[in-house]
């Protein structure tokens, strides 16, 4: 991101939170909560911890402001901040053609629940799905965007490779 100074923090269990002074020296924060839905705050110039909310944005709304924006870009910072996270890490899971789940939800491979890992987004040709959510439907020649532990992703891949 040129030319602001974006302060990102990992929030464990929560998702993402960037940070940065606008222009007019508000003190923006935008929470990407790892279940898709977003919170944008402003920062009290009287108290810096308190935070006013601007606006909260559902899973579906998020994901049409993130294509404006630029989704990749999500993704990728996912990825690159788990580097930094000891035990933590992001894998790639692709979706074959004899993959069980191929034209089914995400939610019925109840990947998170049984390798403890978590898709936090698909890519699919040039598109990138953030957070995508378990009504979201998987296709053959998806990736999927992993993260946990080699354990658990690891897992992740057997799931979707034998159902």
């Amino acid at each position: 991101m040129k030319g602001m100074d974006v302060k990102e923090v990992l929030l464990p269990g929560v998702g993402l939170r960037y940070e940065f002074t606008s222009h007019r020296g508000e003190r923006i924060g935008i929470v990407a909560r790892r279940n898709g839905d977003f919170d944008v705050v402003v920062y009290g110039t009287e108290d810096p911890d308190q935070a006013r909310p601007v606006f909260h944005l559902a899973e579906d709304e998020a994901e049409a402001v993130a294509q404006i924006f630029g989704a990749p870009r999500i993704a990728e910072r996912f990825a690159e901040l788990t580097r930094e996270v000891p035990g933590l890490e992001a894998g790639q899971v692709h979706i074959t053609v004899n993959s069980p789940f191929v034209d089914r939800p995400l939610g019925d491979t109840r990947a998170r629940t049984r390798s403890g890992a978590s898709i936090v987004a698909i890519v699919r040709d040039d598109e990138v799905v953030a957070s995508p959510g378990p009504a979201q439907t998987l296709r053959e020649r998806d990736v999927l965007i992993v993260i946990g532990t080699q354990q658990g992703i690891a897992a992740v891949e057997q799931i979707i490779d034998k159902g």
